[in-house]
Parts: C-alpha cells; sequence; structure tokens
C-alpha cells in the first residue's frame, strides 16, 4: 500500500490529504467562532504630533556633516518635485551654508552613477541619467516627450524675446500660431506675463518655470546663443545637428560657413561695378542730349539796334494749308 502511495505521489496521482487538511494549510488560519461578536481593539499606537521647528532645528544643530548630507539626499529622493534651498531648509532646520555645501558634496559624490542631482530653475532635484533615460521609460511604461517643429520654433521666439506677443510671433513664423500657443499654455510650458501697453492690449508670453524644468536648465541665461553653437565640439555639433530641425541647422550651417562672406564680398563688388556703369551710361547720354539741344535749337543772333527781335516762328498746325 505505501508502494502504491509513493507511486501515486511521483506520478502525479491522488493526493494522500484530504481537501480540508488543503484548504486549512491554503487558506489560513480560520477565525474563532468566539471572538465573532467581539470587536476588534485598536492595536495601532496613537500618531505622534508633527515635530515642531524648534525641535527639528535642535536635532539638525547635532548633525555631523555626512549626517546631513544623507538627510538631505533622502529629503530630495522623496519630493516629486524641485525643491529650492529654502524649502530644503524649512524641511530640515539645517542651515542654508550647510545645505548648500551638502549639495554641492552631492553633485560630486552621485558622478558617475545612475543618479545624478541638478539645479533646475533655481532648484534642486534627482534625476535619472541620460544614457538610462530609454530603460527608465520602459519600465515605467511611458512615452518620450517630445515638441513638434511648430511648437520648438514658437517656444524659441518667446525663450529669446520674450515678453512677446502673438502677432510679434506670427510675424516671424509667417503662420498663425494661436493654436501652439494654446497647447504650450496647456503643458505649462509659456505663461501670460501681462499685457502691451498699445493699441489692443495684445497678450504678452514668457517662459515659465516648467519650461526650465523640462529643458533642464538652471535659468534663462543658460540658453545657447549662436557663438556657442559655433564653438561646439565635432561631436556636439553632430549630435544637435542631427536633434534639431532641419530648415533650423541649415541656417546654422549657413550662417557658421567661412565661405559666405567671400560670397556676400563679391556680390558687393559685382553690384559696385554695374552700379559704376549705370553711372557712365547717364553721363553719356546727359552729354547726348546736351548735344542734340543744341542741333536742333542754334542760338539766335542777338538783335540789331533800333529793331524789333522777330517772334519765333509758330510750326505749322493741321488747320493750315
Amino acid at each position: 500500500m505505501s508502494t502504491n502511495k509513493k507511486n501515486d505521489e511521483g506520478s502525479g496521482g491522488p493526493s494522500p490529504f484530504s481537501e480540508e487538511e488543503v484548504a486549512a494549510v491554503t487558506e489560513g488560519p480560520a477565525g474563532d467562532p468566539e471572538l465573532e461578536d467581539v470587536d476588534a481593539a485598536d492595536i495601532d499606537a496613537p500618531e505622534e504630533s508633527e515635530s515642531s521647528f524648534e525641535k527639528i532645528l535642535a536635532k539638525s544643530r547635532k548633525l555631523t556633516e555626512p549626517q546631513i548630507r544623507n538627510v538631505i539626499h533622502s529629503v530630495l529622493f522623496v519630493a516629486p518635485q524641485p525643491l529650492t534651498l529654502d524649502q530644503l531648509f524649512d524641511t530640515t532646520g539645517i542651515d542654508r551654508e550647510k545645505i548648500e555645501k551638502a549639495l554641492h558634496e552631492l553633485v560630486g559624490t552621485l558622478t558617475g552613477g545612475g543618479i545624478m542631482l541638478h539645479e533646475v530653475a533655481g532648484a534642486w532635484q534627482l534625476r535619472t541619467v541620460p544614457e538610462a533615460s530609454e530603460y527608465v521609460r520602459r519600465f515605467l511604461k511611458v512615452k518620450p516627450q517630445r515638441l513638434t517643429r511648430a511648437a520648438v520654433e514658437t517656444l524659441a521666439l518667446i525663450a529669446y524675446r520674450q515678453p512677446v506677443t502673438r502677432p510679434e510671433i506670427e510675424d516671424v513664423r509667417g503662420v498663425d500660431s494661436g493654436a501652439v500657443l494654446k497647447a504650450l499654455l496647456d503643458r505649462r510650458l509659456i505663461k501670460i506675463v501681462g499685457k502691451k501697453e498699445e493699441v489692443g492690449r495684445p497678450i504678452l508670453y514668457g517662459t515659465s518655470r516648467e519650461f526650465l524644468e523640462f529643458f533642464a536648465l538652471k535659468s534663462l541665461s543658460a540658453l545657447p546663443t549662436l557663438r556657442e553653437f559655433q564653438e561646439l565640439s565635432e561631436e556636439n555639433q553632430e549630435i544637435v545637428e542631427r536633434e534639431a530641425p532641419k530648415p533650423v541647422a541649415g541656417i546654422l550651417e549657413e550662417l557658421s560657413d567661412n565661405s559666405l562672406q567671400e560670397k556676400l564680398a563679391a556680390q558687393d563688388q559685382a553690384s559696385e561695378a554695374a552700379l559704376a556703369l549705370l553711372e557712365t551710361a547717364i553721363d553719356q547720354a546727359d552729354v547726348t542730349s546736351k548735344s542734340a539741344a543744341k542741333i536742333l535749337n542754334p542760338p539766335q543772333p542777338p538783335p540789331e539796334p533800333g529793331t524789333t527781335p522777330a517772334a519765333p516762328p509758330h510750326p505749322p498746325t493741321g488747320s493750315e494749308s
């Protein structure tokens, strides 16, 4: 019998345990019938009141530099948005000078890892490194945020010329930009900063804090200039040219082309030569005109004394025979 049971167990046959025994193991212990009419006691300890700022301040004064770095690192790790120096002080009670020192030390400590500390829009935030972005997006199941060419053009005009009105934007782009402006407002990449003091009081647009966070910019002064683009290394310039819209890249290449000045100089010389020929032709035509006038209208001899000068002959008309 025991042999048959072993064979049954090894071959996937009937289980030697009853259904009640299996249910007792898989479903957990059954409730005590005697406790069914008894209300459960509250076994959670009462919540402690939030620590006062004075208590946090006193505790923060005893922290060592490594502990301060760990505290700042932990707070930044759980923060859903970038934190300013004042927000970190209000949260931790640590002196601002020590917080700023810890932040810069963390930047160096995290260098080379999968997480970096970045200063954006005057605040600090932990971010994943760019080379891991594709894997992080795949894990989080989120699509990469990309802007259309029209959105990039409009956003660039606002960033570099702000505050700017819609007519000014459309004057440069040459197309209606109302729909693009609305989309940028919905994405909170731009904001209304006021109204221009002119007829119609058009709305003025400017970039927002979310714009700085989206492009990982410390401030608007971090925006690249055309001169900085020309001074980029070959590797970085290839990346910019590959990612930027083709028309913009073509314009930048044309502006950075050394032969452009030679072409413009040659065009100026050709224009000057054509202008000189035109002036010469005008002078010759003036001389010819004066000579023809002398031949057709020769000067009359002066009248003799005591005589009345003869009237110039009238040209014949069609009624004369």
